[in-house]
Formats: C-alpha cells, structure tokens, sequence
C-alpha cells in the first residue's frame, strides 16, 4: 500500500499530511499564510514524530502546482523537490482547483448536473479559476478571469453551479441566480491526497528537475517595470 506525503500551500490555508490508499494517516493545517514557510517543515517532522513512520518509507511526495500564491507555491515546490531529490523518489504535482472542486464535491449530495467553479482570489475582480462536473471532469481549463455581472450567466442559466474558494465571494456579492450555490468548504492535502493516490497508481509524475509552478499568469513587479 503506498505511503504518499502530500503538501499544499498554495493558498491563504496550508497543510501537509501522510496518507495512503485506505486514508489520511495525520493532518497538520495552518492559516497564517505570511508563514507558509516556517510552518510546513516543522509540521513534516511533528507528522513523522507522531505516527512513527520514517521519511525514508514515504514512496511519492505531492505538491499542490498552481494556481496560488506566488511565495506559497514556490514554498511548497521547493520543499517537495528537495524531499524528492534527497529520498530519490517520485513527484507528483495537482492543479490547484481540481483539489478545491473535490473539496466541494464531497461537502454533500448534489445533483449529477450540478457544476463546480473554485476561484482563488487573484487582486481586485480577477480570479483563478475553472469549471468541472461532478465527476471532476474538467468543463473549462484553468484561467485567470475579471468578473462582472453576466460572468457565467450562460452556463448557470442552464444547470446549477457550486462556486468556492477566496475568489468566491466576489461573485457572490454581484450575481443573482438562483442556480447559483456558495460553498465555504476549505480544501485541504486530505483532498490533494485523494488525487496524488490516483496519480501514483498511473505513474503520472512530473520531472523533478525541471517542473515548475503553474502560476497561470505572469508574476507583476512595480519596481521590476521601471
């Protein structure tokens, strides 16, 4: 039974947590997100303390790739590169949003038709975000996208969508419909965890040397402009 360990900072919320086909074996969380670095070594260790297990039995380490945080996604890659170098095993990488829709998918029962739209917060109306169906099927790829009152309006005049994440509450606060739905529903690596182990069971991992994170759109400097 392979024994992942799974690390996701990619947003405002961190985790990290061992896992393996039956489950999650420990969990460790932390909302402070100027501290993304500090906290996820230390929790590595607390997890292995913990459950007793050595680094050195885990057979594939996962990373949340993007979208995110900028600092939060090279903080995660680079402690994930540098365990998988180290233990000289395989990496996994997941799109940010296909965790938080999995995250909302198993909040509760919806309909079969029902879509799901995470969105992280990107600054001002702008968000990150993509659409699957129930199944995790993706219906729209990962994009950057501003939103305005007609945003979506004709997918969810047709069927019913869970919208989630930081970048939500946007939409929340400009769109009437009543096939619209607001999921609270915070992602975690439990989540990550459950498609790192579908990965590893296809061998999907990325290169180690030179994976990067999927940061969606490029990385905007003021100083760097001038």
């Amino acid at each position: 039974m392979p024994l992942l360990l799974n690390i996701d900072t990619a947003t405002e919320h961190a985790s990290v947590c061992l896992s393996n086909e039956s489950g999650v074996l420990l969990l460790k969380e932390s909302q402070d997100q100027k501290n993304h670095g500090a906290f996820l070594q230390p929790a590595i260790q607390q997890i292995l303390l913990e459950t007793g297990i050595d680094l050195r039995a885990v057979d594939a380490i996962s990373v949340t790739e993007g979208p995110g945080s900028y600092t939060g996604l090279r903080v995660g890659l680079a402690s994930a590169k540098g365990l998988c170098y180290a233990l000289q095993k395989p990496l996994i990488a997941i799109n940010t949003l296909k965790v938080m829709a999995l995250a909302a998918i198993n909040q509760g029962a919806h309909s079969t038709n029902t879509l799901f739209c995470p969105m992280i917060d990107a600054r001002r109306m702008e968000v990150f975000t993509a659409i699957y169906d129930s199944y995790l099927h993706q219906i729209e790829a990962p994009n950057a996208k501003i939103l305005d009152s007609t945003s979506f309006e004709a997918i969810i005049s047709q069927q019913p969508m869970v919208f989630s994440g930081s970048g939500s509450i946007k939409i929340q606060a400009i769109l009437s419909n009543s096939n619209a739905f607001f999921s609270s529903v915070q992602h975690t690596a439990a989540h990550l965890s459950v498609l790192a182990h579908q990965s590893f069971k296809e061998a999907n991992f990325v290169d180690l040397a030179y994976f990067e994170p999927f940061y969606l759109k490029a990385f905007y400097s003021p100083a760097a402009k001038k």
